[in-house]
């Protein structure tokens, strides 16, 4: 029985691990401030920059997005489109290697 308990407490827990991964982070500037309209033309020169903070939270403001995610290799994702949402993909070493918006 107690094998049973703990299999499901495992299961539980690498569920919300796996959840918290597709979750957005909060904008990086008042809502008033960005309209959400994403769009990734103008933040293109940073492909092959490391994805810092300071980066990330600076490309979301550039892309003029209210939502964001970056995502690693092996990341879950959920497939939602959110026109809203800056995807920020990563390679192994942290290098941003792609930018969409959805």
């Amino acid at each position: 029985m107690a094998s049973r308990h703990h299999l499901a407490s495992l299961s539980l827990l690498v569920l919300l691990v796996l959840l918290a991964g597709c979750s957005s982070q909060p904008p990086a500037q008042s809502a008033a401030e960005i309209t959400g309209d994403c769009s990734v033309e103008q933040v293109q020169v940073v492909l092959g920059q490391i994805a810092s903070a300071e980066q990330i939270e600076q490309t979301q403001q550039q892309a003029n997005a209210k939502f964001l995610r970056v995502l690693a290799p092996g990341d879950a994702a959920t497939m939602d489109y959110n026109p809203q949402r800056l995807n920020i993909h990563i390679d192994e070493s942290e290098t941003i290697t792609r930018l969409t918006c959805g």
